[in-house]
């Protein structure tokens, strides 16, 4: 005889109905990122003889192939690092030239760049200077005093320069609330270098809780505003210390100030902005390793962060296997004036966009996102040849350049928590691979030799047929 037990029954119910929920919301899981048999992908292509700029090409289609073309292999099965975004700097000098244009125009090129609209690039990543960059028409911090006098209070801390740039970055978020924002300094106020100058010099000991609080009040001054700071690095490119504006900041220092005095200070603060360390040349990954090195200092820090004007890219992916629970960050990457569209198409997909993904970094940003027909405005010593993403040429008419291409053939199509996969690179193609939030896949493809590259993108056992003209870049979708 079998005795029914009331509770048993809905114990047994529960478990049943628990159980039939997880299988549906597991295979669906698995369906949304697996897509097992894609149809076809859509094809978006960038020439570097400027023929063809962002155009949506003809679908490839997914079959049973066979030919001899070398195949791209990929595997959604190897995860990765998860995306935080690509982008530019939003300098003072881009808002400056941004808001020449009449007010119709600039709205246009807005939603151009961070909407997620068809005729958007949906940049989802943006880096600022706290105080000027070189990219600035004046140098100023937000703490600048008459020789001689000192405010270790910042009582006379403003904001009010910078003004501009939060009323655009409001903008912005309007139009994406989602964007992420890192933030770094050129130089503190020269009151507390050891030089008074906006140009080389270091920090003052004696000032580095102070300046510690000039991180804290420009964080809490920003999310006033309703503008979140995701991330800051204490210094941009501490080993250059000839711009203007600049500071020579050693790993020793810069472990120290984070160490025993912005670590804590963020900390006392409540503040979870991340703390991302270095911001400079590929060809030093020995200045994080140093900081990281110091288990006190690295419980403050979220990662590194790298340029790419010396050494190789590979690097990041020696500073992941020392330290991979660290993230990586590429914050920055320059177009020049006497540059051309396709040298600078070929190396910075490459470098910047494949080479950064492939080797852990969670960004891609380009340097400036725009500035004038003259390469203006910028500061006393500044740079005087950097191209922005943008040329404003009059109120009503704005060029877009080749570092807006770079930037769009992967975030138009790699949106924020998408996740890098894993991608084969065979003969003179480059790739890369992501699944996006939504399940699909997208892959990034190089070919940077001078003839057509034939080839086939296999996924889960079924291939696409397609080529890839010389010196050219496309993005699939499927």
């Amino acid at each position: 005889m079998v005795f029914f037990n009331i509770s048993n029954y809905y114990f047994l119910k529960s478990a049943a109905i628990f159980a039939a929920l997880f299988s549906v919301l597991f295979f669906s899981a698995q369906k949304s990122v697996s897509k097992k048999n894609p149809k076809s992908a859509a094809v978006w292509l960038t020439k570097a003889d400027e023929t063809v700029k962002l155009q949506k090409q003809s679908d490839i289609f997914f079959k049973n192939t066979s030919n001899n073309y070398q195949t791209i292999d990929i595997d959604a099965g190897q995860r990765y690092q998860t995306i935080d975004g690509f982008g530019y700097t939003l300098t003072g000098g881009s808002v400056q030239v941004i808001n020449q244009l009449s007010p119709a125009k600039k709205e246009e090129l807005l939603q151009q760049l961070f909407s997620s609209s068809d005729n958007s690039i949906a940049v989802s990543y943006l880096r600022l200077s706290i105080g000027a960059s070189d990219l600035n028409g004046e140098v100023f911090s937000y703490n600048d005093l008459p020789a001689g006098q000192t405010d270790t209070s910042l009582s006379q801390f403003s904001m009010a320069k910078d003004q501009a740039v939060i009323d655009m970055l409001k903008k912005i978020l309007a139009i994406n609330p989602n964007i992420k924002i890192i933030a770094t300094p050129w130089s503190p106020p020269v009151w507390m270098k050891d030089n008074g100058s906006s140009i080389g010099g270091s920090l003052l000991p004696q000032y580095y809780g102070v300046y510690a609080q000039y991180f804290v009040k420009y964080i809490q001054g920003m999310k006033a505003q309703g503008i979140t700071i995701d991330a800051i690095t204490p210094q941009n490119e501490p080993l250059h210390p000839g711009n203007n504006p600049s500071m020579y900041m050693t790993s020793a220092q810069q472990g120290d100030f984070i160490k025993n005095h912005l670590g804590p200070a963020f900390q006392n603060a409540g503040i979870n902005t991340k703390i991302v360390l270095y911001d400079h040349n590929c060809d030093k990954p020995d200045y994080p390793m140093d900081i990281l090195a110091d288990a006190e200092a690295a419980k403050y820090v979220d990662g590194s962060a790298f340029h790419l004007y010396a050494g190789n890219i590979g690097v990041l992916s020696n500073v992941h296997l020392a330290y991979p629970t660290k993230n990586l960050y590429f914050t920055e990457q320059w177009t020049g004036a006497n540059s051309s569209f396709s040298d600078d198409l070929i190396w910075h997909t490459k470098n910047v966009i494949i080479g950064s993904m492939r080797n852990w970094s969670k960004i891609a940003l380009e340097w400036n996102v725009a500035n004038d027909a003259s390469y203006n405005p910028h500061t006393p010593g500044g740079c005087t040849e950097c191209k922005g993403a943008i040329t404003v040429n009059s109120s009503e008419m704005f060029t877009k350049n080749v570092a807006y291409y770079i930037i769009a053939q992967a975030s138009k199509f790699v949106p924020q928590n998408s996740q890098r996969i894993a991608s084969t690179q065979p003969g003179s193609l480059s790739s890369v691979g992501f699944v996006t939030p939504g399940g699909k896949i997208t892959l990034i493809v190089l070919n940077e030799g001078n003839n057509t590259e034939n080839f086939n993108i296999r996924y889960n056992n079924k291939s696409a047929a397609t080529s890839l003209p010389p010196r050219s870049v496309a993005t699939f979708v499927f």
